[in-house]
């Protein structure tokens, strides 16, 4: 049976390794400037996965530069629904004007992470992205309240796991400021994404197993070690006969 899975990459930072990057992933979520990068980036961040064949995502933010997107913030789900139709909108404009389309959203840093607990929150996203277009694929952690808000409004999910980050025994993403969150050792990376790929299943920072139903891949774009990382990865990937495509 033919084996394949999503390989992501966040981009559209103002990282110099986009270009190279998008060589080994199959799906891009470029920042939407409310975190990182602008209508400028935007546009030049859209051409280059068109040129590589890569899939368009939109990754909206909380409105805050000062942190990347990564503090954790207090914000009506009312406003929330407008800041993603707003930062969505804008993307799918830039990504019609350059002669492509966008096939997924994927929410950025403490806004992805909080919509993974938040119902309401949740809802807000997944609301925003199907008054839009609901056509779109929303993109969230695997087995979190966003995969289940994509499901009540009609839009097809797709779960999420991590290759360079931390699990808890909840399903949750290990915080950024714990030691360990943030995997740097190529060695772990592969083999944390070899064992989801091929059995569904994480061991998680305090020794448990997880088991998990990957779609899509993650690979941070801003790693020191993204584009080295991304390389082995694919290889990785293909030479266990898996292949490598959008969802």
């Amino acid at each position: 049976m033919d084996r394949q899975i999503d390989l992501n990459a966040d981009v559209g930072e103002g990282c110099d390794s986009d270009a190279a990057l998008l060589a080994f992933v199959s799906s891009a979520n470029i920042a939407c400037g409310w975190h990182a990068g602008d209508a400028s980036l935007m546009g030049e961040t859209v051409r280059l996965a068109l040129d590589r064949g890569v899939a368009i995502g939109a990754h909206p933010s909380f409105p805050d530069r000062e942190h990347f997107g990564r503090a954790p913030m207090v914000r009506e789900p009312a406003k929330v629904y407008a800041d993603v139709l707003y930062q969505v909108g804008a993307l799918a404009a830039l990504a019609k004007a350059a002669g492509g389309r966008l096939a997924h959203v994927k929410p950025h840093g403490a806004l992805y992470n909080q919509a993974a607990r938040d119902g309401a929150l949740a809802d807000a996203i997944a609301s925003a992205v199907a008054s839009l277009d609901p056509s779109l694929k929303l993109m969230g952690l695997a087995g979190s309240e966003l995969i289940a808000a994509a499901r009540r409004h009609g839009l097809t999910s797709i779960e999420e796991v991590f290759a360079d980050r931390a699990y808890l025994a909840d399903g949750s993403l290990a915080p950024r400021g714990q030691p360990g969150a943030v995997i740097e050792d190529e060695a772990r990376v592969l083999s944390q994404t070899l064992r989801l790929v091929t059995r569904g299943e994480v061991e998680t920072l305090d020794g448990q197993r997880l088991t998990l139903a990957p779609q899509s891949i993650c690979l941070h774009g801003d790693g020191v070690h993204a584009v080295a990382f991304a390389r082995r990865l694919h290889e990785a990937l293909v030479s266990n006969g898996i292949s490598i495509r959008p969802h």
